[in-house]
């Protein structure tokens, strides 16, 4: 029986590919275990982010010796890109306005049941090359792709998406990191023109904060809204007259701190203790959420809180390309490790669920670890 293999590349890693004779699939030296597995006359199937189209089926035939500069993620860098390598033959290979779109597969692989799935990069299946396909999923997207090929047809895709992935090594001492450095478009706080999918109202904020808020008082909690937002009211209700809100914090940081703290959406606190701090971007640059909880960080690095970004589901990819920023990642404790992504469609969903069942009281605040996506660069580009 064949056995299926996912194969991860980016618009520019598979064109790279494709340049070189499409004959050698190559991917980080930590995949060396995981080739051991692969056997000849297995398939490779191929899969571009960004754009997430399936593009291509491969044939194993074994472990490769080639040495070739194939891929080029740095430059600057002496040191082979994807040393491990296997030797393959193409059995399937297109363009990638030719793929076919990962939306294609929603409730039909085990991976993608339903549009959740994919906000937590379908259940982490397509987070690092060479993740195995269940036998009926891995033939699935084999006859999609050889209808693809045999049908073609041209999908509109955003050329940006194509482009080559910010990912960049890094040492942080003996440590190898993998940072994202946007370019100056990513950069733009005109949201607007980096996310054309959807403007949100401002008021889209305030629901969701309120949300928070009475979630949080409900489970027992001392809430508090940023210093400037507690004035604010949604359905008639003002924030300041929500049960068990508080309007001064614990006296127990210094200044600095303590006017980072202030100003973040919302506080869930236990007696004095902050247990969970929300930043909620709708309209507003992703970087500034980012950015203040990193000062938290930064001015407390032993400060035991669970962060959230809370924002529009179609922004997980812009928060996982800030989140990976270096000033992020080379905190003493890096960002990505500590903030969780919860898009707004699963934070509602959640908290519609809680309020039917009448279980708030007994949750506890950790619970939102199961719903949060923590981002690693993993799976962003050809392994």
């Amino acid at each position: 029986m064949v056995t299926y293999w996912l194969d991860l590349f980016t618009g520019t890693t598979w064109e790279e590919f494709r340049k070189s004779g499409a004959n050698v699939s190559g991917f980080r030296e930590s995949r060396k275990k995981a080739i051991d597995k692969v056997k000849t006359g297995d398939i490779l199937l191929c899969y571009t982010t960004g754009i997430m189209h399936w593009v291509g089926a491969l044939e194993v035939i074994g472990p490769s010796n080639d040495t070739r500069k194939i891929w080029n993620l740095d430059d600057n860098s002496e040191t082979l890109e994807f040393p491990a390598r296997i030797d393959v033959k193409p059995i399937i290979i297109l363009d990638p306005e030719y793929g076919v779109p990962m939306a294609e597969l929603e409730g039909k692989v085990s991976f993608y049941q339903n549009p959740s799935d994919r906000l937590k990069g379908f259940k982490g299946f397509v987070r690092g090359s060479l993740s195995k396909f269940r036998n009926e999923d891995g033939e699935l997207v084999f006859k999609l792709l050889t209808d693809a090929e045999e049908k073609p047809k041209k999908k509109r895709i955003d050329p940006k998406r194509l482009r080559k992935v910010p990912l960049y090594k890094t040492k942080k001492g003996k440590v190898n990191k993998i940072v994202s450095v946007p370019d100056s478009q990513d950069e733009s706080n005109n949201e607007e023109i980096i996310d054309t999918h959807r403007v949100l109202d401002p008021t889209e904020h305030t629901q969701i904060q309120y949300y928070l808020l009475d979630l949080g008082s409900k489970m027992g909690l001392n809430v508090r809204a940023a210093t400037n937002d507690s004035s604010k009211e949604f359905n008639g209700v003002i924030f300041a007259s929500i049960p068990n809100t508080i309007s001064e914090l614990p006296l127990q940081f210094n200044e600095a701190t303590q006017k980072t703290i202030e100003l973040i959406d919302v506080l869930w606190l236990k007696g004095n203790t902050i247990v969970a701090a929300f930043e909620i971007e709708s309209t507003t640059s992703i970087y500034s959420g980012l950015l203040r909880m990193s000062d938290l960080i930064a001015l407390q690095p032993n400060l035991d809180i669970k962060l959230y970004l809370v924002a529009p589901d179609t922004r997980g990819d812009k928060v996982k390309r800030e989140i990976l920023r270096p000033t992020f990642e080379y905190l003493q404790k890096p960002l990505s490790k500590m903030c969780g992504f919860i898009p707004f469609s699963d934070l509602k969903d959640k908290t519609l669920k809680i309020q039917e069942l009448g279980i708030a009281r007994h949750l506890n605040p950790n619970f939102l670890n199961g719903v949060a996506e923590y981002f690693t660069a993993e799976g962003e580009y050809q392994e």
